[in-house]
């Protein structure tokens, strides 16, 4: 599937106006990541992929805001169509091909607001080899570069370069035992005293988990406590999200922000390397900072 071709299938997706509509792109989508899979060609696949959730979460969005079919759903489930007039009898769910668990699952990809949602795609897609589904969306199941687990970490020498700036580290908000070995901060916070939580002052190395909602949480709280006084310098190291929110809001508020060339092969306790499919960014400050939403 072409990139241009790709596009213009998420446009379609957003312009519909009917389940039947967006059915018949998911339908489609299925049917181009079956044949994508046979073919052997994980990119065009994983593209299908994308387009079929994307569909899956138009359809709960029209699923939600249109009326309930007499006699044929139980409280909750609803019919499709954007606008009806009163003679006319909602379809039922059997009668639009959708299952009441198919039903539930889109308008629970509904509710995930759509910025989210795309940073939720984009973290799927960053791991190795794997595709979005509504249940990984839904359930934001991914870990800080792809494995599924959120414990990997950065290499030795950007720990270094980042040393090189700051001097020693005061603190590690997103850290564990065996992180710190090689950040050597004076204080960290794991998931156990969540740092999120916890006051930040001093010099800081951050690489937040990368997983939504925690990244723009790490993120924002960064900029406030240096806003706050409570920070004096730090360097984050991230995804270079460049679409988002968070991304935007640290970047106005940086002293200077370095991309990689190339990607950073983050390694899990094994001593294994991850394969991320995007490039990093690397915030130096702060300056004076604007306020985070």
């Amino acid at each position: 599937m072409e990139l241009v071709k790709y596009d213009e299938m998420v446009r379609a997706i957003a312009i519909c106006e009917s389940v039947d509509e967006v059915k018949d792109i998911r339908d489609k989508a299925i049917a181009l990541e079956v044949y994508a899979r046979q073919a052997k060609n994980k990119v065009a696949e994983r593209k299908c992929a994308t387009i079929r959730v994307r569909a899956e979460r138009q359809c709960g969005l029209l699923l939600k805001d249109t009326k309930k079919a007499r006699g044929g759903w139980n409280a909750g489930d609803q019919s499709c169509g954007s606008s009806m007039a009163p003679q006319d009898e909602p379809k039922t769910l059997s009668e639009m091909g959708l299952s009441k668990k198919e039903s539930a699952q889109f308008q629970k990809l509904a509710e995930i607001p759509e910025d989210i949602f795309d940073e939720r795609i984009q973290a799927v897609l960053e791991e190795d080899s794997n595709k979005p589904t509504a249940s990984k969306i839904i359930n934001n199941t991914r870990g800080t570069t792809g494995s599924g687990e959120n414990e990997w970490y950065t290499p030795q020498e950007y720990i270094e370069a980042a040393r090189n700036v700051l001097g020693e580290f005061d603190l590690d908000p997103a850290s564990t035992e065996f992180a710190n070995r090689a950040v050597k901060a004076r204080k960290y916070f794991s998931i156990d005293n969540d740092g999120l939580t916890q006051s930040w002052s001093g010099k800081l190395w951050v690489n937040p988990p990368y997983a939504q909602p925690y990244i723009a949480q790490f993120m924002v709280k960064l900029v406030d406590e240096y806003s706050s006084g409570n920070v004096i310098e730090a360097i984050a190291l991230t995804h270079n999200y460049t679409d988002t929110k968070w991304f935007h809001c640290a970047q106005a508020a940086a002293a200077s922000i370095c991309f990689t060339r190339g990607r950073v092969s983050f390694i899990n306790p094994a001593g294994e390397k991850a394969a991320p499919t995007q490039g990093q960014a690397f915030f130096y400050g702060f300056v004076m900072v604007p306020a985070c939403e």
